[in-house]
């Protein structure tokens, strides 16, 4: 028989690796570098976000676009996993229960979803309105949900430390 979710989060947050984390300058250090790897990861998505809105970069082309930022977004996205994931585990059952930190995740698994439906369907057509100043209704609502969730993991992640 199988650990349940909260016997999990406990054994997690009770690693000495965690304890240590929670009780030494790791704490902070990583966090520094979950907000800077935060900054990377939504100025680059924000980047494709406002081209797909038609509201910058109208000179370049959205493939092209995507193309240079994809690499700072997937090592920035890396990162910002990894350091969340030690924050996380100095206080696995707290956090979880913490109504910002579930907002959080809801906003990342609908931002996750809005690209894999852009980058599945949307983006399939590039081709024939890649270089357009105003792309399609489609990819403009995939870049309007797009920065309306990311805005929302920012807040959320800044609510957390709050509420206790």
């Amino acid at each position: 028989m199988g650990l349940s979710v909260a016997e999990a989060l406990t054994a997690l947050e009770t690693l000495p690796i965690s304890a240590y984390i929670g009780e030494s300058w790791w704490f902070p250090f990583l966090e520094s570098i979950h907000v800077v790897t935060a900054a990377f990861l939504v100025g680059s998505i924000a980047m494709v976000d406002l081209r797909l809105l038609g509201l910058a970069a109208l000179g370049q082309p959205v493939g092209r676009l995507t193309k240079e930022v994809l690499p700072w977004t997937w090592g920035a996205c890396t990162l910002s996993l990894l350091t969340g994931f030690g924050l996380f585990a100095t206080r696995a059952t707290h956090y979880a229960g913490n109504i910002a930190f579930q907002l959080k995740m809801a906003l990342l698994v609908l931002a996750a979803v809005n690209m894999a439906v852009f980058h599945l369907s949307t983006s399939r057509r590039i081709a024939q309105w890649d270089t357009e100043g105003t792309p399609p209704l489609a990819s403009r609502a995939a870049g309007a949900s797009s920065l309306l969730f990311w805005i929302g993991v920012i807040l959320a992640g800044r609510w957390i430390g709050h509420l206790l």
